[in-house]
């Protein structure tokens, strides 16, 4: 194998995972981004390593419940209207696979970089100083009772259909003698093995960079605008403020991937989507694991951090500030469940989700230019990140891959 000189661009849980296993095979590397590691999407995440999160949203009968669940103000996802117009195109192409057999498809594809997360995780981190942050745990949803459990059997279905084993636990005391933290209108609870949480995820992917850079990796805060592409293939990224040539580029900088693609000829159907969470400090209590309150659509993970509760959904681009409806039915939901949760301070964060019109990641080569997608995970960027590094990196490296990759191809939509 070759020595090769990659730039990275992006320094979140994709790029310094991309980084790190580049450097493990002997590349040399530099990373970009215009903001410091781990503080952009990679920051605000749920921080579940989610084995089980190979559902996409689009699931059938999407296209009916979707305007319904628009208007309702008390189901988690949002629109803020003025930019409909601009959203319709990618929206279109989107519910075009809320049917049976593109959910089952997709499935598949996002399994292929979900179900092995916690292992990959630790083979990213493992002796090194960002170990500290991995947490293996079981992953729980909460249920009022087995009547609204049956009306998810479809989703359940998949998910065992992809090695995803479930306990359930019935009854409001088994319940809580399980998961204390849940209160008496918790009739049910689904216990998965083999998923994990990150105690602090901004923490952890700034970590990662230092353990980059201690590898020998260089790290550059620019931002990166365009490609020496003139030989036909990448020989430099430019930014702002220089030029750095190189053999190789990975594009791993979430939605902010869009424009950099535009560079390559390539128009990538990509939307943001605006997800919330609410930062519980030095809460009064906290579950054992991470739970994902079925009804209210939000998840409450335990951090080093305080509690984090997490999981609205709003789309309206990446220039509008946050919205106040989204929040305020997240600190409704989660009073809802948890009337007894006080806490010293409250933080509230927005971030954007990158998401593909067909809810998949790209990861590969664009065409033969020597630039490599790392980017589009949507509600699995934390979860696949690592993953989606070490694929890129063996592409790069010429080894074998360790999964198939086909339905991750970058010119999909080409």
């Amino acid at each position: 194998m070759s020595t090769k000189n990659v730039v990275v661009v992006g320094a979140g849980i994709a790029g310094v995972s991309a980084g790190i296993w580049l450097l493990r095979a002997g590349h040399a590397v530099t990373m970009i981004d215009k903001g410091a590691p781990g503080q952009g999407t990679s920051f605000g995440n749920a921080g579940i390593l989610a084995s089980c999160a190979m559902l996409p949203v689009t699931g059938p009968g999407m296209i009916s419940k979707g305007p319904g669940y628009l208007l309702d103000k008390n189901f988690p996802l949002f629109m803020r209207w003025s930019y409909l117009p601009k959203l319709l195109p990618w929206l279109t192409r989107f519910m075009s696979h809320a049917n049976d057999a593109d959910t089952r498809r997709i499935a598949a594809g996002l399994a292929t970089v979900v179900t092995d997360t916690v292992a990959q995780h630790q083979d990213l981190s493992g002796n090194t100083i960002a170990a500290k942050y991995v947490q293996p745990s079981p992953y729980c949803y909460a249920y009022s009772d087995r009547a609204a459990f049956d009306a998810d059997a479809y989703l359940w279905s998949i998910r065992q259909e992809h090695g995803i084993e479930v306990e359930l636990i019935e009854g409001a005391a088994a319940v809580q003698e399980v998961e204390p933290f849940l209160g008496d209108s918790i009739g049910l609870l689904v216990q998965m093995q083999d998923h994990g949480f990150v105690l602090n995820p901004g923490a952890y992917v700034a970590t990662l960079a230092e353990v980059f850079v201690a590898m020998g990796g260089k790290l550059v805060q620019e931002e990166v605008r365009d490609f020496d592409l003139s030989s036909g293939r990448v020989s430099a990224v430019l930014t702002t403020q220089a030029q750095y040539d190189c053999d190789t580029a990975v594009i791993a900088s979430g939605v902010w991937s869009k424009p950099l693609m535009q560079k390559l000829g390539l128009n990538i159907p990509l939307e943001a989507e605006r997800g919330y969470h609410v930062l519980y400090k030095n809460p009064s209590s906290k579950p054992r694991q991470p739970i994902m309150m079925a009804a209210g659509k939000f998840v409450a993970t335990p951090m080093e951090i305080g509690l984090r509760c997490a999981g609205i959904v709003e789309f309206g681009g990446i220039e509008a500030p946050a919205s106040k409806a989204p929040l305020d039915l997240l600190r409704k939901n989660v009073k809802t469940y948890f009337p007894d949760l006080e806490c010293e301070q409250e933080e509230e964060w927005l971030g954007f989700r990158p998401s593909a019109s067909d809810s998949l990641p790209l990861i590969g080569e664009v065409g033969s230019t020597g630039v490599y997608a790392a980017f589009g995970h949507q509600h699995i960027g934390l979860t696949a990140g690592p993953k989606t590094g070490r694929l890129v990196a063996e592409m790069i490296s010429g080894q074998p891959l360790s999964a198939d990759v086909k339905a991750y191809d970058p010119q999909r939509f080409a």
